[in-house]
């Protein structure tokens, strides 16, 4: 067992900083959910959800 894990140390390191990372950027992606942040760059006029996600109303067409 011992010999398996040294034969496969710098795959499991490698797996461990990747499993960090994507934890750390879906507990940011959950904190800013939270917050009522959203990823949304509110330019409607180049997205595929255009007018769909955002309600338009008076003070966004006046800008």
């Amino acid at each position: 067992m011992l010999d398996w894990f040294v034969a496969n140390i710098g795959t499991i390191l490698a797996c461990l900083v990747l499993l960090f990372l994507v934890a750390g950027i879906i507990r940011s992606l959950v904190k800013d959910k939270k917050k009522g942040k959203s990823s949304c760059g509110n330019n409607c006029a180049h997205c595929a959800m255009a007018g769909k996600c955002h309600q338009i109303t008076a003070e966004n067409k006046n800008g």
